[in-house]
Formats: C-alpha cells, sequence, structure tokens
C-alpha cells in the first residue's frame, strides 16, 4: 500500500516508516500539517496516518480540510491524546480509527491493513433501493424522493449497512465492526451520534420514516 504518515517526532516518524517499507508499503513522512495536507491531495494514498498535534495546522483541522476538498482516503489518528472526548472529536470530524500512543507495532500494522482492504469510493457497481431512498454505489451518492442528500463518508458507509440489512436488527457492535472496523467497544456514543444525524437528513421532512430504532437491540431500516 501507498501511505502517508503525518508525524511531527522525528524518531517516532523514523520508526514507523521503517517499520512499514520492512512490510513492503511505500511510505511519504509529512512533518508539518501544512506539507501533510498537500501531499494527502496529491499523492493518492490508500491510507493517512495523523498525529493529533502537528505544527502550522492540527491533525483535525487537517483531516476536515481534507473531507471538505472530497479526499475520502480511510485515515487512523495516531495520537498521545487519549481522552474519550479526544477519541470522539477525532472520530466525528472524519477519522476513520484512532490508536493511542504508546502503541505496538504489530496492532497498528494490522489496523493500517484493515483500512487499506476497505474497497475503493468507486466500487462496487451497484444501486440499492429502499422504499424510496436510493444509493448508488458507483457515483455514492444518495437521493430520496429524487432528492439529492448530502452525506457524510462515515454517515453514507452507515446508511449503505442499513440497507444492504433492510428489515432486518442490526446491532451497536455490528455497526462499530462493519462501518468503523472495530472489533472493540470504544465506550462512546459515536454510534448513536451518527444515526441520529443520518436521521436527519434521510428522514426529516419525508413522510415515512425509514430508519428504526429498535429498543434494547439496534437499529432497522424499514422497507
Amino acid at each position: 500500500m501507498k501511505i502517508l504518515i503525518a508525524e511531527d517526532d522525528v524518531e517516532t516518524g523514523e520508526f514507523i516508516v521503517q517499520g512499514l517499507q520492512e512490510q513492503g508499503h511505500v511510505v511519504d513522512l509529512a512533518q508539518d500539517g501544512v506539507s501533510a495536507l498537500d501531499l494527502a491531495r496529491h499523492g493518492m494514498y490508500e491510507v493517512i496516518v495523523l498525529d493529533r498535534m502537528l505544527p502550522q495546522l492540527d491533525g483535525l483541522s487537517l483531516l476536515k480540510s481534507l473531507r471538505q476538498s472530497n479526499v475520502q482516503t480511510p485515515v487512523m489518528f495516531l495520537t498521545a491524546m487519549g481522552g474519550i472526548a479526544d477519541r470522539v472529536d477525532g472520530l466525528e470530524s472524519g477519522g476513520d480509527d484512532y490508536l493511542v500512543k504508546p502503541f505496538a507495532f504489530s496492532e497498528f500494522h494490522a489496523r493500517i491493513c484493515s483500512l487499506g482492504r476497505r474497497p475503493p469510493l468507486g466500487e462496487p457497481a451497484m444501486k440499492l433501493k429502499v422504499a424510496d431512498l436510493e444509493l448508488d454505489q458507483i457515483s455514492r451518492s444518495v437521493r430520496r424522493a429524487g432528492k439529492v442528500i448530502d452525506l457524510q463518508p462515515t454517515e453514507y458507509r452507515l446508511l449503505e449497512h442499513l440497507m444492504k440489512n433492510v428489515d432486518r436488527i442490526v446491532t451497536r457492535s455490528m455497526l462499530l465492526e462493519s462501518v468503523w472496523q472495530f472489533n472493540f467497544d470504544p465506550k462512546t456514543n459515536i454510534v448513536e451520534t451518527h444515526v441520529s444525524r443520518l436521521r436527519a437528513k434521510v428522514d426529516r421532512g419525508f413522510e415515512k420514516e425509514l430508519i428504526l430504532t429498535v429498543r434494547g437491540s439496534g437499529y432497522k431500516m424499514l422497507s
């Protein structure tokens, strides 16, 4: 894979680059946020790793700029900021994973590979339709009753999973694993927050609500 590392600590950056190169990856290293943003916009990376506390441009601001520029490359935060609020901020800003320093390289590499296995945003080629809601997996566009619905990357993946499991209960742990690639519970309300935001875009203002909360179990997309 081609990977971008944004890390201002020289020793940590060199350690990560060497480890990834030994695993056969192509790696670029940026030591400030401005350089990282420029590389991320033009480098065609498969995964980006961001420190939160970068000089010139912090990691959260960098990621928000990327998403606003429609760069949808999977992003992992690798940072010493390990509080629950820090994790929530990182994930809700558009991050796909969050790992706290100090870290085991084996876990770091496994998570990088997991992010890299996600299908490119232009694939696969099919459309999903539930009631008057349509999701085009080629263009990654969403419409309801002909109205275009603008979704963030995580909201799109969440809706896609719900539509693929229409009329089935989808648990919180299933969503954490399929949407966020977590095999553990981060002990935050990240699922509930994103479902609420998705509902506001997909259901609000329409005659029928399609996303149902199943108390004590999870969520269901109604046909």
